[in-house]
């Protein structure tokens, strides 16, 4: 007979998640949007440090951790919560807020875990398309807004498509849709971007209560391993939410460790942001000499329109036979297109030169 699982089972969908994990050191991981530089000497001795005391519990509510994130932004130490990264946070506002006859409205595509947090709850999904410059359309987002909105996610840089929408218009849509929706600002790629100073959206917590900003450890930090993450809220109350729909324990003591470690860095992260931007130039240049189209990126990734008669499919399987890889676009929402991680100089090389070859065969 076999087990009967919940009816929301068939309605959760799967998280895509890149290959690669298990491939030698000599493949050029440009797949995930990991940051190409291992974490500082420093951070690797204090998650080594944490773990000789492994068999004790670590601090449940991440307490030194959420202490050095306050100092760090000037939110307040009871609105901030931490979590086994920024995904966790977000799958716990869907628990907190979702439920059926509910609506959660976000830009389409976007990142891949935003269709799970509907699906879990029971909750409508209504998805919004990007528009014409792959950004999002904030008011299409507004009107798509009803008495039964709950949440409201905005990922900013935008996954898969690397693009930002500016502050102000997003402090228009805050506006916009009032207090009893709780908009989320996912920003994970956040520190690079060069169009407007990074913390600059913390100021919008003050004034809207209703807000989450999302953020990790694991992309400019180089700590994905570890699992970081947290996430400002314009209230204590929905910190306090997130926290009771969760276990108990929801930050392992090596990555509270690091992370705290890795804030007393900021010079040697703006160091590889630097680079990062550099190299981020670069390789656009270096594919669109190459025919295609690259949106304008504020991200650690590029989103790639490929020229017009290309099969995604034989450049991405193309790529991964001489050692490199780079995620599809069709999976993340957006056929005939790539999503490529900014990486090192010589990865770049290697990606152009095969680009090249396999656009020659055509």
């Amino acid at each position: 007979m076999g087990l009967d699982f919940a009816d929301r089972i068939g309605r959760i969908p799967v998280y895509p998640a890149a290959d690669g994990y298990a491939l030698s050191e000599s493949v050029a991981l440009l797949a995930s949007n990991e940051a190409p530089f291992a974490p500082l000497p420093e951070v690797v001795a204090a998650a080594a440090e944490a773990a000789r005391t492994a068999h004790r519990y670590p601090d449940p509510g991440a307490s030194r951790l959420r202490a050095a994130l306050a100092q760090r932004t000037g939110v307040p130490v009871d609105q901030i919560a931490t979590g086994n990264g920024s995904c966790d946070i977000l799958l716990a506002l869907g628990d907190a807020l979702l439920q059926p006859g509910r609506e959660l409205v976000y830009a389409w595509p976007a990142f891949s875990m935003y269709p799970q947090l509907g699906a879990t709850a029971g909750a409508t999904d209504v998805q919004v398309p990007l528009d014409a410059e792959d950004r999002h359309d904030l008011k299409a987002l507004a009107a798509a807004v009803t008495p039964q909105t709950r949440l409201l996610l905005i990922c900013n840089p935008n996954n898969p498509t690397s693009t930002l929408v500016p502050l102000e218009e997003i402090e228009e849509l805050l506006q916009a849709v009032g207090d009893s929706v709780c908009v989320v600002l996912d920003e994970a790629y956040r520190e690079f971007v060069t169009s407007e100073e990074p913390d600059a959206s913390l100021e919008l917590l003050a004034r809207y209560p209703n807000l989450v900003i999302l953020r990790t450890f694991s992309k400019v930090y180089g700590l994905a391993a570890l699992r970081v993450g947290y996430g400002l809220c314009g209230d204590s109350s929905i910190r306090t939410a997130v926290d009771q729909v969760r276990q108990p324990f929801f930050c392992n003591a090596s990555a509270q460790a690091a992370a705290i470690e890795a804030l007393a860095h900021g010079d040697e992260v703006d160091r590889r942001v630097a680079l990062m931007v550099e190299e981020r130039e670069r390789l656009a240049a270096g594919l669109a000499a190459l025919g295609c189209q690259v949106a304008q990126s504020q991200a650690n990734f590029l989103w790639v329109k490929l020229p017009a008669g290309v099969d995604e499919k034989e450049i991405v399987g193309g790529l991964s036979d001489r050692d490199i890889l780079v995620r599809a676009g069709t999976a993340l929402g957006g056929v005939g297109h790539l999503r490529v991680t900014v990486g090192l100089p010589d990865q770049h090389e290697r990606l152009l030169a095969a680009l090249a070859e396999l656009l020659a065969q055509r």
